[in-house]
């Protein structure tokens, strides 16, 4: 049984599809079963998410959310945020390690619109940014059993679209079971690191913010701005996630803001360092 490396590290970047087990209990390299994933596949779906109105909010709003991935002709593209990445490196049967490299594009609304609060609506909405950059890793792959594997990697992107004009690091480990022959899932744990130029523009508060919100001024700098986990599991609807069709997706995260951006106003005082993030939805893959 094949599964494609890109569902395999998919939680790492916030989306993407999809104990005992017959799975689990097999010893030694896994059979060769005809496959969905065997070559070209695509998969789509779509659902509800819940999330903080900003970064650093205790405020949620419900948002459609759109989920396509797949690999044609060799190149895996993957969800990243609104936003996507390719990896042009292709799979290797039956290779113990894969390496992934490629580019990635994410697009960032954060404070642009839907801001619950008034206090940090005050403060004006900010612009889009366009993050664009390289992203690599290394997947291990049959850890514990023939089907698992556990992912590395990091992106890095810089904002082209002129709004927070910084960079932001991410690194990313996942690792991805199969729990039966229809349910696989993963578990990611994640950070982001920005610099100064995003720090100052999404958590700084300026003497004129200070004077429109009747927050304190405050000014951040480059750091860690969170560390997070992230899991995600897929149920095949009609028992065998190797045949592609309809499955359901549910997807739950938990976050913590560190540093500059946790003591800002906007989430020491208006919001919260604990941010939560929901999911479900229903995919088709073919």
């Amino acid at each position: 049984m094949k599964y494609p490396k890109i569902f395999c590290r998919s939680a790492a970047v916030t989306l993407g599809l999809m104990l005992s087990s017959p799975l689990l209990a097999q010893q030694g390299p896994a059979p060769a079963e005809p496959s969905v994933f065997d070559g070209d596949y695509v998969t789509i779906g779509g659902g509800v998410a819940v999330s903080p109105s900003y970064e650093g909010s205790d405020n949620y709003t419900f948002s459609p959310l759109p989920v396509v991935l797949g690999s044609i002709g060799g190149v895996d593209f993957q969800p990243r945020g609104p936003g996507i990445a390719f990896d042009f490196i292709p799979d290797q049967t039956d290779a113990k390690v894969d390496f992934i490299f490629g580019p990635v594009v994410r697009a960032r609304f954060d404070r642009q619109n839907s801001i619950k609060d008034p206090v940090v609506r005050s403060l004006g909405e900010l612009d889009f940014a366009l993050e664009v950059g390289p992203f690599a890793g290394i997947q291990v792959n049959r850890v514990l059993n023939p089907y698992d594997s556990l992912t590395a990697q990091v992106d890095l992107r810089w904002d082209v679209a002129g709004a927070h004009d910084g960079m932001v690091i991410f690194p990313s480990l996942t690792y991805f079971t199969p729990l039966s022959r229809s349910i696989v899932t993963t578990l990611a744990i994640s950070a982001e690191h920005v610099d100064n130029d995003y720090a100052d523009y999404y958590f700084s508060i300026s003497p004129a913010g200070s004077a429109a919100s009747g927050l304190p001024t405050f000014a951040a700098t480059s750091g860690w701005k969170n560390v997070g986990v992230t899991s995600l599991t897929a149920i095949d609807l009609d028992g065998d996630a190797t045949n592609g069709g309809f499955s359901l997706i549910l997807l739950g995260s938990y976050s913590r803001m560190l540093g500059d951006p946790k003591r800002s106003p906007v989430t020491s005082i208006r919001g919260s360092a604990n941010q939560f993030f929901g999911a479900l939805g229903v995919g088709y893959t073919f």
